[in-house]
């Protein structure tokens, strides 16, 4: 049985003739899988795209590997895991968007690149297809959600959220609003916020948001304390979580964000911003070239073996090389 619109005190605009919400989510990466299993366990419908049945095939395996991964540490069951994936299509045909009130713009471009051509083609797709009340999101962190706006006939419903990773355990979500933004959108995406279980951070048209310009310059001035020998990768981590009681230190945050995802962060926001604390650190460039990736590729600022981090040894002039 499908939960009625009404269980989650979305307005009316956001009505479907079958009376119930439906999510889609354009592009099924890392952030798309992640954003399929936090909605579909609040009991809402969800469509993803993809650019093959290929893609599709590997992304309903990434959902259910992540879905196993919660399950082995208590935090669903096998009958959750069933009850989600049943409310989960995958799809390469956007005209499945049809009948979604929100859709998410989720897609992971290799690099950072001005203008942003793909999104903006992403955009113009979606809105062919979809009501002109649906809301239309980006999920991106370091683009100014009014250039997409700009593509659009009805700029009023197009909304940069950002969902900070892991997007089903933390908490808030960044709401970026374009000036086009009306405050019906506003309202019924805050509801939406609200369905799913997070809290609204609200932010008024800033590239970068909140968590993102705070976070690379804190990683990038971790990267000259580490060039400069002050010390080592571990003990400027210890630093910030033992004294600072922060969850992670800058360099396992930098490894667990990706350092390909952070040199494109990085990227648009020196591209936004011109001020040099946003600028790529020659370590982190060197790394990403020999794909040291962080977590995701088992080696980054620290290895990963089955699942362990463990500490680097020699000189950090060997990171990259």
């Amino acid at each position: 049985m499908k939960e009625k619109l009404e269980d989650y005190a979305l307005n009316k605009s956001m009505k479907s003739n079958s009376d119930t919400i439906k999510v889609g989510i354009i592009g099924c990466g890392t952030m798309g899988q992640e954003l399929s299993i936090l909605v579909s366990k609040s009991g809402i419908d969800v469509v993803f795209i993809e650019i093959s049945e290929e893609k599709v095939n590997s992304s309903f395996e990434g959902i259910g590997t992540r879905i196993d991964s919660i399950i082995s540490h208590w935090g669903m069951t096998e009958g959750d895991k069933r009850a989600i994936l049943s409310r989960i299509i995958g799809t390469t045909d956007y005209s499945k968007l049809s009948d979604c009130n929100i859709v998410i713009e989720s897609i992971n471009t290799k690099k950072w690149i001005p203008n942003q051509p793909t999104r903006k083609e992403v955009f113009r797709k979606a809105e062919k297809v979809i009501d002109k009340k649906a809301l239309l999101i980006s999920n991106a962190s370091t683009i100014v959600i009014s250039d997409l706006a700009s593509e659009l006939e009805f700029p009023c419903r197009a909304i940069g959220v950002h969902f900070i990773a892991p997007a089903i355990t933390t908490r808030v979500i960044e709401v970026n609003k374009c000036h086009n933004t009306n405050k019906e959108s506003l309202d019924a995406l805050q509801r939406f916020i609200r369905a799913i279980g997070k809290e609204t951070i609200k932010i008024n048209g800033t590239p970068g948001n909140i968590s993102t310009r705070l976070i690379v310059p804190m990683i990038n001035e971790a990267c000259e304390l580490l060039m400069e020998g002050v010390s080592t990768v571990s003990e400027i981590d210890k630093t910030m979580q033992m004294g600072y009681g922060m969850q992670r230190g800058p360099f396992t945050m930098a490894d667990r964000i990706g350092l390909d995802k952070l040199t494109k962060w990085m990227e648009g926001l020196y591209n936004e911003y011109g001020d040099r604390k946003y600028k790529t650190s020659p370590i982190i460039k060197r790394m990403v070239r020999t794909g040291m990736l962080g977590s995701k590729s088992n080696n980054g600022f620290y290895i990963y073996k089955n699942g362990k981090k463990i500490e680097k040894t020699g000189s950090i002039f060997n990171l990259g090389n």
